[in-house]
């Protein structure tokens, strides 16, 4: 770690009224791209992936992970489980496209095969030609590499490190506050589904989501009614941060249809919405109606890929004719994502600016986004960096 950083990083967990911002070189440079893959992203519990994207036995999906080939399957009693998308030979890729397996995971270079729970099942002629065998090959030991995975509201987390508290415990303050959303989750399919590729670092995309200051100017439609005053900080020091509006309105087509909501909601939820930064990579959106995630896939230090996928409280409304609303839903959300781009790109641009010391917080409109700031830095100083 370069010692330029080290000695940031004081500065950027001061209080918000005297803090600055991460430096340039948290977005600008590969090689601390390298280290955050390791003290933050790997050290904590990271999104990588929609289990309803492998939704059936077998279904087998890969992942790159800020450069960490992982491979997402769905076993034969419907658990979903990550691994190293890896074979434990000599190192191929196992699985290179999103497919089903209807046998065994099967290495394409020399056909070592594993079970859907990673168990080593096939060395063909490991032991020479006709002997699939060897007494120094012990199967037992080289079954597929497991990462510690977990799912919640759909999202897939995994931890490799395997150092972090069990999620429920790493998002225990989270799974409280929404613990009235805690009912099945219904994806829209194809029609909710879509992804943003973005030139910035992914850190960015979070900054950028937890705050409502920018309403006014970036988004003048949904300020137009969920005005900048209508919004609220949501602060959870070393967890996440975020904001919630007093003003939210369903989606109601001509007809005078809608989605239907969530049962047995607080009163407080028929016009509230909140959006929530679950540290360190995945966006939550909470209403009455709807609910929907975004996990930023890391790909470099100046390139994310957003991946959005919306839910609703019940089957019905993944019917036919709730298509055209589904789409209408979507494609609101899209055009309010799609405007953040411009700034998310232009803040990226704005870090090689050599003389740009990690800028300054509005100690009133910043807060959610310093805590994030707080947040990577705490992991730096906890990797051993830092004073």
């Amino acid at each position: 770690m370069l010692k330029r950083i080290d000695a940031a990083l004081e500065e950027v967990r001061k209080p918000v009224s005297t803090a600055n911002g991460l430096p340039n070189v948290f977005y600008t440079e590969a090689a601390t791209f390298a280290e955050e893959r390791e003290a933050v992203l790997f050290a904590n519990w990271s999104a990588i992936g929609f289990a309803s994207d492998i939704a059936g036995p077998g279904e087998a999906m890969p992942i790159d992970f800020a450069g960490m080939p992982l491979l997402a399957v769905r076993d034969r009693e419907g658990t979903v489980r990550v691994f190293q998308n890896t074979c434990r030979h000599r190192g191929m890729i196992l699985i290179e496209e999103k497919r089903t397996i209807t046998g065994a995971i099967r290495c394409p270079y020399h056909s070592w095969s594993y079970a859907l729970d990673g168990e080593l099942r096939a060395t063909p002629h490991v032991g020479g030609p006709g002997h699939n065998m060897h007494d120094d090959i012990c199967r037992e030991a080289l079954g597929l590499i497991e990462i510690r995975s977990h799912i919640w509201r759909d999202v897939i987390f995994v931890n490799v490190s395997g150092n972090a508290p069990d999620f429920e415990i790493y998002a225990a303050d989270l799974i409280e506050r929404w613990r009235e959303f805690d009912q099945p989750l219904f994806f829209g399919g194809a029609d909710s589904a879509f992804q943003l590729e973005v030139d910035c670092n992914w850190k960015l995309a979070v900054e950028n989501y937890c705050e409502s200051y920018h309403l006014p100017w970036v988004h003048p439609g949904l300020n137009s009614y969920s005005r900048l005053e209508d919004h609220y900080h949501i602060e959870a020091p070393g967890l996440y941060s975020g904001q919630g509006t007093h003003v939210y309105r369903p989606m109601i087509d001509e007809s005078g249809s809608r989605f239907a909501d969530f049962a047995g909601l607080h009163s407080r939820w028929e016009s509230a919405a909140e959006y929530i930064a679950l540290y360190p990579n995945v966006l939550f959106g909470v209403h009455r109606d709807h609910a929907y995630a975004i996990i930023l896939q890391p790909v470099s230090h100046e390139r994310t890929i957003e991946h959005v996928a919306i839910y609703y409280a019940s089957a019905d409304m993944l019917a036919g004719d709730r298509a055209e609303l589904r789409a209408a839903n979507s494609g609101m959300w899209k055009a309010v994502f799609e405007e953040d781009i411009f700034v998310v790109e232009g803040m990226q641009r704005g870090r090689h600016g050599v003389r740009f010391d990690g800028g300054r917080f509005s100690p009133v409109m910043d807060g959610p986004t310093h805590l994030f700031h707080a947040w990577v830095a705490d992991q730096f100083v906890a990797a051993g960096h830092g004073a």
